[in-house]
């Protein structure tokens, strides 16, 4: 008798880091390491950047909509970052975990809490990502040339509040070479992946194994 351990409930991974801590980067490797890993695409009331898609990179919303969600318990978490709103849609995410597919979230400390208290806060593994130093923070943010020098200082201002979330989190990283960052993350996926609380099926199993030992 053997049990099935493909036929497993999903994880909620939640991957948090200040911006230019190289959370986006790791979510893609991730993803083209396990196809089978789903991004949660997020609602925005911003508007689209050149080349963002709506429904691949975010769901643009209208603020009236997007908070209608939030009224009508719709978003499992949901934030005002930057003059804008920012959230992710509960269905989908609840869909995906029951048919096994685990679910990645590119999302700050309170979209985490906020996660973990929620419904489906059992089958979070939540990670966070320290940068090296803030000297090689503030570089990052620099060369990647994404934003002006005003956001930037935006950014700078808002990490330290986001490192002293850390010890939140279920494990915690410092990115200081992304090989071996990306190496820990499947270890940890990969294990996470066969705790008790992600496979359902066991109770069956135990069962048998019980009804087994009944007929001795």
């Amino acid at each position: 008798m053997t049990v099935d351990q493909t036929k497993r409930r999903g994880l909620l991974i939640i991957l948090s880091s200040p911006s230019g801590a190289g959370k986006s980067t790791l979510a893609r490797r991730l993803r083209a390491w396990d196809p089978d890993i789903a991004f949660s695409v997020s609602a925005t009331t911003r508007a689209p950047r050149d080349g963002e898609v709506h429904g691949e990179h975010y769901h643009f919303t209208a603020e009236a909509d997007f908070k209608m969600m939030v009224a009508e318990a719709q978003m499992l978490e949901h934030a005002h970052v930057f003059g804008h709103f920012y959230g992710s849609p509960k269905e989908p995410v609840a869909q995906a975990i029951d048919r096994g597919h685990d679910v990645l979230f590119d999302i700050d400390w309170q979209g985490a809490q906020q996660i973990r208290n929620s419904d489906l806060g059992t089958n979070t593994l939540s990670i966070f990502l320290l940068p090296p130093s803030i000297t090689e923070l503030h570089r990052r943010l620099i060369s990647r040339g994404q934003d002006s020098d005003e956001v930037i200082e935006k950014r700078m201002r808002k990490s330290w509040d986001e490192i002293s979330r850390w010890d939140s989190y279920d494990f915690v990283l410092v990115n200081d070479d992304l090989d071996q960052t990306e190496a820990q993350l499947k270890t940890i996926i990969s294990a996470t992946r066969l705790r008790r609380l992600q496979q359902p099926q066991l109770t069956d199993h135990v069962r048998k194994l019980q009804a087994e030992f009944e007929d001795l």
